[in-house]
């Protein structure tokens, strides 16, 4: 089961995470390259509003294509099965490492932007297969923490990243990664994320289907019996395989719903509910100000410059040591007391940062503190909100259902992610350190949320979490 979360990761939330985070290193190299290849096509220098544009469309085209992916990851993932769909994602990442290769050899920006839109689509089926596929192997006493595999490898994919955005600085590592970040060689960069890609066609085709997707959607139960036994030996397989059946018989043969029939179904109201307002949540919870305001803490705590990135990779690394304690506690924990506790803790940290931002120069330890707030409130992000939302997702819908609530809940996400990136600049320009109270009332309402309709899933199947919810869609007395 380890190595199949990893056959998985590698190539799912991994990408997404590298593809975020790497497209800050080579920032001054395209800048060039658009200027270069406008003048040489146009015969006249490039309209700096006109840069800032081009290079907004590079670095946003990102969103959009993980939109399209989201929208089209369920359909994926019942037609080509969770294996099926995860290994052609890996034809579109692919395909998107050579367009962004071959952009600056042939002077076509527009390259580039296909090739950025291509691996956001990528990252928006990953986002959406990788945790339905992972959710579905798992045994309900060990889902949470191989669930917490797509946030181990996405806040993976954002370290890596990060690293080799400090080639510069990094002497050890500098021959490798100046190479793929130097002047010439930043297309080498874009196109590395080829590597993941084809490490998971190397690895996953080894590893069985989904044994709920074999039996409830395919109605192969000899292939789901094999899967199972590869998953949970032979000994232990039958428990499972009990429970798949189980699942499948109360269903009765019901087909896989579609995004817009899951807004009428009252069945899953509720669920449906709760999954946009902890998708929303996560998005809108002011994370991006935290990272937004880090290096301005840092610099208002004495730390020199040229050890700001130094700093700010450390955000990485608490980010990726709290994914992985996050798997490591959700299933002894549970998920109520983790999101629930991460949200408050969020809610307390922005308390603190706008004090003591306000009076930052009033004392000279306060700008530690802020920098502590910093730090606290990331590992409460990741403790939280940042792990248990994708693995409730996979919880709280059966098997007809989860695809196309993936599919809703990836849209609902890649819209805040793009929402948040365009108004996030007018919010802290025109509120300054005070957007924090903006941030802190969302993270106050989304706890209050969890605490008053979620039940804890843990150690659950998947019917029993459908009956917690039947008493909020139908009534107490239904």
């Amino acid at each position: 089961l380890l190595l199949a979360v990893c056959a998985v990761g590698i190539g799912g939330t991994f990408q997404y995470g590298y593809n975020v985070s790497i497209i800050n290193a080579p920032t001054q190299h395209i800048h060039k390259f658009l200027n270069e290849t406008w003048s040489s096509r146009y015969h006249k220098e490039l309209n700096p509003d006109l840069l800032t544009f081009l290079w907004s469309v590079i670095a946003s085209i990102f969103s959009l294509g993980g939109l399209c992916g989201a929208l089209i990851g369920g359909s994926l993932a019942i037609r080509l099965g969770r294996k099926g769909a995860l290994l052609m994602n890996n034809v579109i990442a692919i395909l998107a490492s050579i367009l962004m290769g071959i952009s600056f050899p042939t002077g076509l920006f527009e390259l580039l932007i296909a090739g950025r839109f291509l691996i956001g689509i990528n990252s928006g089926i990953g986002l959406c297969v990788q945790p339905l596929y992972l959710g579905e192997i798992a045994p309900k006493h060990l889902r949470g923490g191989l669930a917490m595999g797509t946030s181990i490898f996405l806040t993976g994919g954002i370290l890596t990243g990060q690293i080799i955005g400090l080639r510069q600085e990094m002497l050890f590592f500098s021959p490798v990664l100046e190479l793929l970040g130097g002047e010439k060689q930043w297309p080498v960069l874009l196109s590395s994320s080829c590597v993941p890609a084809l490490a998971q066609l190397l690895f996953l085709p080894w590893f069985p289907e989904s044994p709920r997707y074999l039996l409830i959607d395919r109605g192969d139960e000899l292939s789901c019996a094999k899967a199972l036994k590869r998953f949970h030996g032979s000994s232990e397989y039958r428990r499972e395989m009990e429970d798949i059946q189980r699942e499948c018989f109360a269903l009765d043969g019901e087909k896989p719903k579609k995004p817009w029939q899951l807004f009428s179904d009252r069945g899953v109201r509720w669920q449906l509910i709760t999954v946009i307002v902890m998708t929303m949540g996560q998005q809108l919870s002011g994370i991006n100000a935290i990272y937004f305001y880090a290096t301005y803490v840092f610099e208002q705590a004495g730390i020199l410059a040229e050890k700001i990135p130094y700093v700010t990779l450390g955000t990485g690394v608490c980010e990726c040591l709290t994914a992985l304690s996050c798997g490591l506690l959700i299933d002894h924990v549970g998920r109520r007391y983790l999101i629930i506790g991460g949200y408050l803790l969020m809610t307390l940290w922005c308390t603190v940062l706008t004090f003591s931002l306000t009076y930052q120069e009033l004392y000279s330890w306060v700008p530690y503190l802020s920098m502590t707030c910093v730090f606290a409130f990331i590992l409460s992000f990741g403790l939280g909100p940042g792990g248990i939302t994708n693995t409730l997702t996979a919880e709280l819908f059966v098997q007809s259902s989860r695809p196309a609530a993936y599919m809703i809940a990836g849209t609902v996400s890649w819209i805040s992610f793009f929402t948040v990136g365009m108004l996030f600049p007018f919010i802290v320009n025109g509120l300054k350190q005070y957007c924090f109270v903006v941030f802190l009332l969302e993270c106050f309402f989304v706890a209050a949320f969890i605490f008053l309709i979620i039940p804890e899933t843990k150690n659950k199947s998947f019917l029993e979490i459908k009956k917690e919810f039947h008493k909020l869609n139908f009534g107490r007395n239904a």
